[in-house]
Order: C-alpha cells, then structure tokens, then sequence
C-alpha cells in the first residue's frame, strides 16, 4: 500500500562524525520519515517550498519547465524502497501524443523527486515497506512541525 506523504520541512541531525548532517522531513501514516540528504538538495527542496522566484531557473524548475513544453507532466512520485539504509524513489510522469496517454517512470533520487513534487504539487507516495523500515513516531523528533 502506498500512503501520501507531506514535506514538513528540513531537520538537521548529527551525523555519526558529530557533525550537522541535513534530512528532509516527510510524514505518512502518521510517522515521520527522515531522508538524509546533502545541504545542496536541501536548499533546492527549501526554495521550493518557500516558492522564491530567481531571474534564471534553477536545475528543477528548469527540469519541470522542459516537461511541461515537450507536453508532459509529472503525475506523481514514489519512494518505494530502501536498501542498506539508501532510499529509492520513482518519478511517474505522461505525455499526451495524438490523444494517446504516454506513461514514463524515471529513477530518481528522493531529494530530486521530492524537490520536483514540491514545484508541481503533485503527490509525494511512500510504500508501507519503506515506513515500515524507517518510519518513526512525531515525538522522537526535538521539532514542531505544526503549521
């Protein structure tokens, strides 16, 4: 089963170095699920969040711009598994072509596919097995996420 997820924002742990070590926060079925990422694509899913506008677009925006004028449009995306502590997710995009409907699925790294979803506002799915495995309860975070 897969439950839709929403960005409660970017937390910051400490790594097993001691140092600050960057994670975007989502939630699904009631847990939180943090996905360990690097500052760089923490600062993309931020700005996406926040919808700050640039003179020029940036990597993701550029990407969902490309989509959008070849006639596509991302559906959704899935992170649908985990590995040895490394998370996997899918970008399930469609192009409409003499009325057909096209459906394409992309591997993509969850910071990139959350960074898109974000900008499309589409949906963010998590598997049952990747909560399951990596799921954890709101009150193990020292964060208020409330909006």
């Amino acid at each position: 089963m897969k439950h839709r997820a929403v960005v409660r924002g970017i937390g910051v742990g400490v790594g097993e170095d001691g140092s600050n070590v960057p994670a975007v926060i989502l939630e699904a079925r009631d847990e939180f699920l943090p996905i360990v990422i690097t500052s760089d694509q923490a600062q993309a899913i931020q700005l996406g969040l926040t919808g700050e506008q640039f003179e020029r677009p940036l990597t993701h925006d550029l990407l969902v711009e490309m989509v959008t004028e070849f006639g596509g449009a991302i559906d959704s995306i899935r992170i649908d598994d985990i590995s040895n502590g490394t998370f996997y997710a899918k970008v399930d995009a469609e192009r409409y072509q003499h009325g057909e409907a096209q459906t394409f699925v992309f591997d993509a790294r969850p910071s990139d596919a959350i960074s898109l979803a974000i900008r499309v506002d589409c949906p963010i799915l998590i598997s049952d097995r990747v909560l399951d495995a990596a799921g954890q309860p709101p009150e193990a975070f020292d964060a208020d996420f409330d909006e």
